[in-house]
């Protein structure tokens, strides 16, 4: 069970490396393409802040989908379990 904690935690924060949010939201005031004017900035934050938020929306996403891997997983034994009784009944 611990293995499989490990794994969906390794499955998240993959999805966390790729998608970055932290990243953008550190980088929210720097301006795009060195543009350093008050429109320049100005753009590049709202660009910036709506990526921040549909990745933090899509990590959360992730972390619904990875944290499902582990619940699916505990779950196939009762389901095999449930299976073999239901048989056995039917026989």
């Amino acid at each position: 069970m611990a293995h499989a904690v490990v794994w969906c935690g390794h499955l998240f924060f993959a999805g966390n490396s790729v998608l970055a949010p932290g990243l953008w939201l550190k980088n929210i005031f720097v301006p795009m393409y060195g543009q350093y004017e008050w429109r320049g900035r100005l753009i590049s934050f709202f660009v910036r802040l709506v990526n921040i938020i549909a990745r933090a929306l899509l990590l959360a996403l992730w972390l619904i989908f990875s944290f499902s891997f582990f619940v699916i997983w505990l779950a196939l034994p009762l389901l095999m379990i449930y299976s073999l009784i239901m048989v056995r009944e039917s026989i």
